[in-house]
C-alpha cells in the first residue's frame, strides 16, 4: 500500500484517511475545517477528479461530493485501500 498526499493520490480509487499534517505554518484551524467536513483519521474517500493549473480537487466522503483547495488537499495524507 503506497501512502501519498491527496494531491498525488489516484482518481476513483477508495481511499484511506491516514492523517492530517499540521506543521510548515499550518494551523489547528485546518484540521477543524477538514473534520467538519467529514475528512478525519479513519475516513475513506475517493478522489473525483483535479482541476488543472492549481484549481481545486473534488473527492466524495459517503454521498457528497465536496471540493478542497491543494494547500488542503496536501496536508492530507492517504493510502490506497484494497478493494
Amino acid at each position: 500500500m503506497k501512502i501519498v498526499t491527496l494531491i498525488e493520490a489516484k482518481k476513483d480509487v477508495p481511499l484511506k484517511v491516514i492523517s492530517i499534517q499540521k506543521g510548515k505554518g499550518r494551523c489547528l484551524g485546518l484540521v477543524k475545517k477538514l473534520n467538519c467536513m467529514g475528512i478525519r483519521e479513519g475516513v475513506i474517500i475517493k478522489k473525483v477528479s483535479a482541476q488543472p493549473f492549481s484549481g481545486p480537487i473534488i473527492i466524495k466522503i459517503g454521498n457528497c461530493e465536496v471540493a478542497i483547495g491543494r494547500g488542503m488537499a496536501s496536508a492530507v495524507i492517504v493510502e490506497e485501500v484494497e478493494k
